[in-house]
């Protein structure tokens, strides 16, 4: 099942499904058509925490879509409650996470194309912040204030569907709901100092202001769609690809992680509460515009797009700001 958050009107949010030939079915709306839509949250947030009664709601919506008559369904597109994938306007599938988690060095051969970076002992992550997120298609805005050394980052990412603190390895995937894309767009302008610094306390200077060149609003992008847990068999052999302007960046499969979800899942779990719709971000293959020789970074004008196998592909323009 591949659910969406797409945008209906001004400040609306409704929860959707793909169904049929990639068109979007907004459950929200479908209330005043089907009375089973009642029974599906309205909020994605909800939806996953609602676990499997909630799923089985949507595809209990899905099912009666999918037994209509064409004219029914035909009335269902002209009320916009069923909508073709290229005129919906997506946001992020969870909207208001609590938490977005970012995990970083956490690709072998990315860390090669970094020279001098050594492999963790354990993961390493920061936070992000919700001002980040945006959606699929959306514009990401380079900043007036260090608008020229944006890079991307490709990254598979997954949603925890329920509470998660201090689990172990073995059961970590049961708190998984699904997955979904994420593009950790960086401002690389503090980037030199971090690979300069000679001291522990320069170093961790510069690592927070590294950081904080992954804040900034719009460098988030994340979706299109949350593809349920059981549509992806094994997610540690997916194949990621990136591209700038069509031109191939990133291209390779997740077997290259050097900490899985498992791992992840446990080790940050000590600390943190997870909670329903909190997105963590695996990490960026080799591939990186910073990694390059010579760097590679987007500007005004650019489309960047990943695509990750089984989930979809995520595409954004590089836009100046206003």
């Amino acid at each position: 099942m591949k659910l969406a958050t797409i945008e209906r009107g001004e400040n609306h949010a409704h929860v959707a499904v793909v169904v049929g030939d990639n068109e979007l079915l907004d459950l929200v709306a479908l209330r005043g058509a089907i009375l089973e839509a009642n029974d599906v949250p309205a909020e994605m947030c909800d939806l996953l925490a609602g676990g499997d009664t909630a799923l089985a709601a949507v595809q209990t919506c899905i099912d009666r879509v999918e037994a209509m008559a064409e004219g029914e369904r035909d009335g269902l597109r002209q009320s916009d409650i069923l909508q073709a994938w290229d005129s919906v306007s997506f946001l992020p599938p969870v909207p208001n996470p609590t938490m977005i988690l970012s995990v970083g060095l956490n690709y072998r051969r990315h860390l090669d194309e970094m020279e001098n970076t050594p492999t963790p002992v354990n993961p390493a992550a920061f936070l992000m912040t919700p001002a980040a997120l945006t959606g699929a298609g959306k514009p990401i805005i380079a900043p007036p204030q260090c608008p020229d050394m944006l890079d991307y980052e490709g990254e598979f990412s997954f949603v925890f569907g329920r509470s998660c603190h201090n689990v172990t390895e073995d059961e970590a995937l049961d708190y998984v709901a699904g997955y979904t894309i994420a593009n950790d767009v960086s401002a690389r302008d503090w980037v030199g100092p971090l690979f300069a610094a000679e001291k522990p306390f320069e170093a961790i200077a510069a690592w927070d202001r590294n950081i904080l060149g992954k804040q900034l609003p719009t460098f988030c992008p994340c979706g299109p769609v949350l593809v349920t847990r059981d549509e992806i068999a094994d997610p540690h052999n997916l194949q990621l690809t990136t591209t700038l302007n069509g031109e191939v960046m990133q291209s390779t499969k997740t077997d290259d992680l050097i900490f899985n979800l498992p791992q992840i899942i446990s080790y940050f779990s000590f600390w943190y509460r997870f909670s329903p719709g909190d997105i963590v971000t695996t990490g960026s293959p080799e591939g990186v515009g910073a990694g390059r020789k010579p760097p590679v970074y987007m500007k005004p004008g650019d489309v960047i797009e990943i695509e990750i196998e089984g989930i979809g592909k995520l595409s954004n323009p590089i836009v100046a700001a206003a």
